[in-house]
């Protein structure tokens, strides 16, 4: 019974999260006790802070001894959690820095309440890295779900916001409900909430329960499939990612995406794909089930991209493509011949951040400097800013995953693990969908150097965009000329048997 308490000594391995909670209340009361004629951006630099100090907390628990296990092992402190935390806290840092001072107040009318709201959702996202029960699964997840509908909504006056904030909000709850109904079927057959429990009574009694455990685990890749944006269950992401704000739209693509992938990584193995189930004919169909969706989610994303005109669009439908690149890691299943799964994972989600902020980072300042989210404003802008233009470049080359950079090793990466799991339709898969990516991707290259903006507009560049669109620009070139760096730190931290694969 001891280990359903929480000891005072156990409070300091919550650091990381209590430090967000802390700083978002201090910073809710701040921003209700300063006049409204203040400037917000104070609190834009303490929940920048927050947020680097509760990255400091993490570093200091990677690579333990052994995991950390709170509450009767409902929430635990490993380094699978703790690569992802880094993962979160760093996109959300990149958000929130190139908000300060960026965002005007049409984007974003209530800017203190967009740093604070940050920080739930991020927190969120952390619970989510670490569960190890589905309670506090869920209550993560709906910690960062409910955030996030607040934060796509905050403009009031916006259609296509209200549009997209209702979609998002009526979509999600269905989503949410698939996830907490499958969660339901689990219990019911285990007679537990915590996911290493429920596998030890699948695979006990999982023959006999066959048609249940089919249909539990559609339920949670219905749901599971929305908060990734991953095809067939993609349609909320464009017109929520048009609607939303630009620092918004790039958290939501980028650190809650990373939070839901971090679940998926959890749950799906820790429910279904260790132990006893691996040798039922479930097993098989699970893992196949979730290739299907990872190649319809790159199919459709790229394909459905090339006609796109408005910038954020065609990010939403990248972003649907880059869904089913991540999930084919998880779908390949651990085997002999091949366990680095998870650091492939982790490298491409980590080049995904920085070349994703960073093109968001793109689309903040053409909004600036001419109020327009469509891909025609890039047109000449090699003549009106070649600096922002080369940066652009090395980012649209990542994205592309062209070699030299961060998105060409991940996507290599990734393929070699697919080949040697002998899954070859699906490497061709993502082969020819990456080329198919050249055409739209080289269309902002081609607008950049080969049109002409007939109003020459300036472009002006805040100072902390164009710090982060060159930071990440930067590391997006970095990690593909040393990916060994990124991949060696994480298979040296990450032990597949003590941080994924857990028993109680």
């Amino acid at each position: 019974m001891e280990q359903l308490r929480l000891q005072g000594s156990d409070l300091a391995y919550l650091a990381p999260e209590l430090t967000l909670v802390i700083a978002a209340v201090v910073l809710s009361l701040l921003d209700l006790l300063l006049p409204k004629r203040v400037n917000r951006t104070a609190l834009g630099w303490l929940s920048l802070v927050s947020i680097v100090v509760s990255g400091l907390f993490v570093l200091g628990y990677l690579n333990p001894t052994e995991p950390k296990v709170l509450l009767n092992f409902s929430y635990r402190v490993d380094d699978f959690a703790n690569i992802m935390k880094l993962i979160l806290l760093t996109g959300a840092a990149l958000v929130t820095f190139m908000s300060i001072g960026s965002v005007k107040e049409e984007e974003v009318p209530h800017i203190g309440e967009f740093y604070y709201l940050l920080l739930p959702a991020t927190l969120g996202g952390m619970i989510m890295a670490s569960s190890g029960d589905m309670i506090t699964l869920y209550v993560g997840l709906e910690l960062l779900s409910i955030t996030s509908y607040i934060l796509v909504a905050m403009r009031k006056k916006d259609l296509r916001s209200n549009e997209g904030a209702f979609k998002y909000v009526v979509l999600g709850g269905i989503s949410s409900a698939l996830i907490l109904y499958g969660m339901s079927f689990l219990y019911g057959m285990s007679g537990s909430t915590s996911i290493a429990e429920i596998n030890a009574a699948l695979g006990q009694n999982g023959e006999a329960m066959m048609p249940f455990l089919y249909l539990s685990f559609f339920l949670l890749l219905a749901g599971f499939g929305f908060k990734i944006a991953a095809a067939p269950f993609h349609m909320w992401a464009p017109d929520v990612y048009q609607g939303a704000s630009t620092p918004i739209t790039a958290f939501l693509a980028v650190v809650s995406k990373a939070a839901a992938f971090a679940i998926i990584f959890r749950m799906l193995y820790g429910v279904f794909g260790i132990g006893e189930l691996m040798s039922l004919p479930f097993h098989g169909d699970m893992l196949l089930s979730l290739m299907v969706v990872a190649a319809a989610a790159m199919i459709i994303g790229n394909f459905t991209a090339l006609r796109q005109n408005n910038l954020k669009r065609l990010l939403a439908y990248s972003g649907i493509a880059n869904s089913g690149y991540l999930l084919v890691p998880i779908a390949v299943q651990f085997a002999m011949a091949h366990y680095s799964n998870f650091s492939e994972f982790a490298f491409y989600l980590i080049a995904y951040l920085f070349m994703n902020i960073g093109i968001f980072a793109v689309l903040m300042i053409m909004e600036r400097s001419s109020g327009e989210e469509a891909i025609s404003s890039l047109a000449g802008l090699y003549y009106r800013a070649p600096g922002v233009a080369i940066a652009t470049v090395l980012l649209v080359l990542s994205l592309a995953g062209l070699p030299l950079s961060g998105g060409f090793f991940g996507k290599v990466y990734i393929m070699m693990g697919t080949m040697q799991t002998q899954h070859y339709w699906l490497a061709a898969v993502m082969i020819g969908t990456s080329v198919v990516s050249f055409y739209y991707y080289f269309g902002l290259i081609r607008q950049m150097f080969m049109r002409t903006d007939f109003e020459s507009r300036d472009v002006v560049v805040p100072l902390p965009l164009g710090i982060t669109l060159w930071l990440c620009a930067g590391i997006s070139v970095l990690l593909g000329i040393v990916p060994q760096w990124v991949l060696g730190w994480i298979e040296q931290i990450f032990s597949l048997t003590q941080d994924l694969f857990f028993l109680s």
